[in-house]
């Protein structure tokens, strides 16, 4: 069973959501995210003709939706991220935190999604925080970047926080102290379970208790430890920016997951964790795998990728420099003038604007605006009439 642009997310919503919706009545927002998902790079959207000013070869491109859970879009943004997230790296080693939700919650974070999932944040980073601060630990100030995932390869429903932890603390006389055996090793991750479970019950708890959220907390929710992983992230400190960035801007399923969809049902790979990442093929019925997707489509302007302590927005900039200072680092000038067509040709090896026939230039002939838009788009690159008398 081989895989085609044919078989793609936007084939699925188009197929499936109409029926889905009358049955089920999602809310306005997911709405909004599903249409803009299916006409991403298509006439709706707007967009422009270009031509090869050499070859005189035509090409139509659409415009993108830019939405944070289209599987077509967030390439850019993904390589912007890594960018400005390797100008706060230090020279030291970094650790890879997980913290996970037993699925006994998954109810209430159904019901509550953008306060439960505001709760897994605050919860998990003031774990980490009281941990980096105890003198047992390290006794200092200690940062973080957290990415919330809310589902796992074969579209369940998974809510959970990634986290990447610098192996140290700023302490409070301005000095750099490494974690426990010079970055070897951050906190015992059983600790951090029970302490986690602890406080994330309370909390929840507390919540109903205020009639905050809706539902209830279950009770056998102590029965079973509370997955915590922590391990040294592998390379150096720029590897691990690349290997977050694999989080950051994921979608629940790539299109070149998805190997079929006919009138009843969608088939998918995914990969199998529990077995040395064997690839897996499964089949959903159509209003399944639209019923899963919906899932994991974030309330409007919730925040998903959060930064803290000495990496927050407040304090980054003051406490790098102190760090770094300790350290003996020597900034390295950063270059913010780049473009978006610099970008894709360093990171992605995508030259923009070059026709790939000839290697000539490519120039916009003609733009068309967003149907759904009062404005249309900017195009992407410069409108140029010069030396195209061949078109």
């Amino acid at each position: 069973m081989s895989n085609n642009n044919t078989h793609e997310l936007a084939t699925v919503i188009s197929r499936f959501l109409p029926l889905f919706n009358i049955k089920n009545k999602l809310p306005a927002y997911k709405l909004r995210t599903l249409d803009a998902l299916q006409k991403c790079r298509t006439e709706y959207m707007g967009g422009h003709i270009e031509a090869c000013a050499d070859c005189g070869i035509v090409r139509v491109a659409y415009n993108s939706c830019r939405n944070r859970h289209c599987p077509k879009c967030g390439a850019i943004d993904k390589e912007k991220w890594i960018i400005n997230r390797e100008t706060d790296l230090l020279p030291v080693k970094y650790f890879h935190v997980v913290f996970t939700v037993p699925d006994k919650l998954n109810k209430l974070f159904m019901l509550n999604q953008e306060k439960m999932y505001n709760l897994l944040f605050t919860v998990a980073w003031d774990v980490l925080k009281d941990f980096g601060n105890t003198k047992k630990w390290i006794g200092g100030k200690i940062g973080a970047t957290a990415i919330l995932h809310t589902c796992g390869q074969k579209l369940n429903y998974h809510p959970h926080l990634h986290f990447i932890v610098p192996a140290g603390a700023l302490m409070a006389n301005g000095k750099w102290k490494h974690s426990r055996t010079r970055g070897k090793y951050l906190f015992k991750v059983e600790n951090l379970s029970d302490v986690f479970r602890a406080r994330f019950v309370e909390e929840a708890r507390k919540l109903v208790k205020e009639k905050e959220i809706k539902g209830v907390v279950p009770n056998n929710l102590f029965d079973t430890n509370w997955v915590v992983y922590a391990k040294q992230a592998f390379g150096g400190p720029k590897q691990v920016i690349k290997y977050l960035g694999r989080y950051t801007h994921r979608t629940a399923i790539s299109n070149d997951r998805i190997l079929e969809v006919n009138d009843q049902e969608v088939t998918f790979t995914w990969k199998d964790y529990h077995n040395d990442y064997t690839k897996r093929i499964s089949t959903l019925s159509g209003q399944k795998f639209i019923r899963l997707f919906c899932m994991h489509i974030l309330p409007p302007g919730f925040t998903r990728i959060r930064h803290y302590g000495f990496l927050s927005s407040a304090s980054k900039r003051k406490s790098l420099a102190i760090i770094r200072a300790d350290l003996k680092v020597r900034i390295q000038p950063v270059n913010n003038t780049k473009t978006w067509q610099d970008i894709v040709f360093e990171r992605m090896g995508i030259k923009p604007g070059i026709c790939k026939c000839c290697g000539g230039k490519m120039v916009i002939v003609e733009s068309f605006p967003n149907r759904f838009r009062t404005k249309p788009r900017a195009p992407p690159i410069e409108i140029c009439y010069e030396n195209i008398s061949n078109l």
